[in-house]
């Protein structure tokens, strides 16, 4: 009697709660790198981009995982919603005021480090903004402008229609334009 191969993990296995220690092994080496990448580019920091992409597979050996259509897909919404759960629960963290720190200067004249240093505190807002959007369209939003892709793969990704992702991102953007204003004005 001839025994079948092992089959490679699919991008359309039917559920990934059933994955063996081999399979889960397999899909760690395929897919950790992007669900690393998707995290770190929401969260800004590769050590809590690297805590969101352990924590996705650790749910992913402990079962507790429902049944999908695609583990590729699952994979990387799984890392954008942590990284996006993450940024929520240190949204009320106390964080030092720009203005406080050393170097920065109230003209609006900025030497190098500090505009490197005002990049980053807009770089961190905004990353708090995204924060504040509802899921769904915090999601839509990381997707399209931080992973790059288009209306069309993130309808088909998120199951909606293309019409409801131009929709969802012009009012997100819409609410972060208006978020930064404001949080611009309160620095100066």
């Amino acid at each position: 009697m001839k025994i079948p191969e092992r089959q490679p993990v699919s991008a359309a296995m039917a559920s990934l709660a059933l994955l063996d220690s081999e399979d889960l092994a397999r899909l760690f080496a395929d897919h950790y790198r992007r669900v690393l990448m998707a995290a770190f580019r929401i969260t800004g920091n590769l050590a809590d981009a690297e805590d969101v992409a352990q924590a996705v597979f650790l749910r992913l050996g402990s079962g507790e995982v429902p049944a999908v259509a695609n583990a590729r897909s699952y994979l990387y919404r799984a890392a954008i919603n942590g990284a996006l759960d993450l940024l929520r629960r240190r949204k009320t963290a106390a964080s030092e005021p720009l203005e406080s720190a050393a170097g920065v200067s109230s003209t609006g004249a900025f030497s190098a480090p500090d505009l490197q240093m005002r990049n980053k505190e807009l770089g961190r807002q905004l990353r708090a903004a995204i924060a504040e959007l509802a899921p769904r369209a915090a999601m839509m939003f990381a997707l399209r402008y931080l992973e790059e892709l288009n209306n069309r793969e993130i309808a088909k990704l998120m199951g909606t229609s293309q019409t409801v992702v131009a929709v969802t991102l012009y009012q997100s953007r819409s609410k972060l334009k208006k978020r930064l204003m404001e949080l611009e004005r309160g620095m100066q």
